[in-house]
């Protein structure tokens, strides 16, 4: 199954690790804040578009700042396991 995570990317629901809601978490939350710098220094960090950042999804290659709500991704992702913040 492939999930569709904003604009032009998709990818396999195999993949994924974990969905996080920022819309709840407070950007000054330090473990969410050195994930992104982490990610975004191993130039493994993706912005899916210029519109506010709502989730951050992890899988096992990339780790996407997206617009989609999670709500919606999870909606996307019902028949899967995938852990869902």
């Amino acid at each position: 199954m492939y999930v569709h995570l904003g604009g032009e990317v998709t990818v396999s629901s195999d993949t994924l690790i974990s969905v996080i809601d920022l819309e709840t978490v407070p950007p000054s939350l330090r473990t969410v804040s050195d994930l992104i710098a982490s990610e975004e220094e191993k130039n493994r960090l993706q912005y899916i578009s210029g519109d506010i950042p709502k989730s951050l999804i992890i899988t096992r290659d990339r780790t996407y700042v997206s617009p989609i709500s999670v709500g919606v991704l999870r909606k996307r992702t019902e028949n899967g396991t995938i852990d869902i913040m």
